[in-house]
């Protein structure tokens, strides 16, 4: 059995070593000159491989298409994830949060105990560009050197995102060829631009123990609201609560999402507005700039008075009941409106991809195409940030590789 996977990531190094593995002539095609070379940048150069967590956990943080994951889970879930790379000689720990990543803290670890492990069992890899793949009596690559014939194929080759590490959307048009539907693709896990001057004015500053509400004008819903950290850049707002907040927009346009911060979260309005009481009162003589150093990080305080309308020279002792009102709303609910979602190319997956309807969930088969298998983030599924996406890279790239080297 003769198969071709093309895309040396996660999913691909999964899918080729486990289908070599099981007695497959298993050859692996990758345009960069490096295999795994997204992997080697994922959790910012340490790779966060999975996420420690109960599999009900595991379908909670998938937001597209979770159920379609339900066989392939089964088959390499969390624990098996962690006992395979610890198998190969990468030791991992969890940490905040059920985070997985290696004890050495290099992703390069896990991606050459991947790259060994597809040695061993005796992947043949090949560093061409795939230009097209036809189905005849085969399933023909044409790459940027020769024509390659194959029995099956797995396409594993990612998103759109990070297009520098080799996700230019290949796989897609590869998959439209042979006649699968393309969702329609957008930035998922991205970060936000925003209207408001605040941002600009407090970039680099990382809030925490915040919670974040973002919300739909149009249908009027409340579509996230989590509690954790964020933080300001010049023309915005990112970290891990914008990142999952950026997950369930859809069709994002200018104005139509507003995000509200709720700086102190652990406070009720009325214990807030005793605070303020207690705090103004031992400030009673000062600015009112100068009143917020126990409430605000310093970055944050002259933007934050700016908003409430207040002369930031005014005496603390000359503030009126109202101003102490919009002073506490805003603490509970500093809001800013989205402008529109970073580009796709600073997005850490893509949102979108083959369709599900289109794909058996228990092999990773096309139902259009018998022969041809489909891996990774290339599939319409997409999660939270947390380990949740190479998760889902690796059960998938593990059921095609299975089934694909079934006889």
């Amino acid at each position: 059995m003769k198969i071709a996977v093309i895309g040396g990531g996660p999913a691909g190094l999964i899918a080729a070593g486990t289908a070599a593995g099981r007695g497959a002539d298993a050859v692996l095609f990758e345009k960069n000159d490096r295999f795994g070379v997204k992997l080697r940048i994922t959790g910012k150069g340490r790779c966060n491989v999975t996420n420690n967590c109960t599999k009900e956990e595991f379908f909670d943080n998938v937001v597209s298409n979770p159920r379609f994951l339900y066989s392939a889970y089964s088959k390499f879930d969390t624990p098996s994830v962690m006992s395979f790379f610890e198998g190969l000689g990468v030791p991992l720990k969890t940490e905040r949060g059920n985070r997985v990543f290696p004890v050495s803290d290099k992703a390069s670890d896990v991606a050459d105990a991947l790259i060994d492990y597809c040695r061993k069992n005796g992947v043949k890899f090949i560093n061409e560009k795939v230009c097209k793949i036809a189905k005849k009596d085969g399933f023909h690559i044409i790459s940027t050197k020769k024509e390659y014939v194959f029995d099956r194929v797995v396409i594993a080759a990612g998103g759109l995102s990070y297009p520098k590490t080799g996700s230019t959307g290949d796989g897609y048009v590869f998959a439209k060829d042979l006649g699968h539907s393309v969702t329609e693709l957008s930035p998922s896990l991205v970060p936000l631009i925003c209207n408001d001057d605040i941002c600009g004015k407090c970039q680099g500053l990382s809030l925490k123990n915040v919670k974040l509400t973002a919300c739909d004008t149009v249908t009027g819903k409340t579509v996230y609201e989590e509690q954790g950290e964020m933080l300001f850049t010049d023309n915005g707002v990112s970290g891990p609560l914008v990142l999952s907040a950026s997950a369930h927009m859809r069709d994002v346009s200018d104005g139509r999402y507003k995000l509200y911060i709720d700086l102190k979260p652990a406070l009720d309005e009325k214990t807030l507005d005793r605070r303020l009481l207690r705090d103004f009162s031992e400030n009673k003589n000062k600015d009112v700039i100068n009143a917020f150093s126990a409430l605000l990080p310093s970055k944050l305080i002259a933007p934050f008075v700016e908003l409430t309308g207040i002369p930031s020279y005014k005496k603390v002792n000359s503030i009126t009941v109202g101003e102490r009102g919009r002073i506490a709303e805003l603490l509970k609910r500093l809001p800013l409106t989205v402008k529109s979602t970073a580009p796709i190319a600073e997005a850490v997956i893509t949102r979108g991809g083959v369709d599900t309807k289109q794909i058996d969930p228990k092999t990773m088969q096309s139902k259009l195409t018998p022969g041809l298998y489909f891996a990774g983030e290339i599939i319409d599924c997409d999660a939270y940030t947390g380990g949740f996406n190479l998760q889902i890279a690796f059960c998938t790239g593990y059921t095609a590789g299975v089934s694909a080297s079934e006889l």
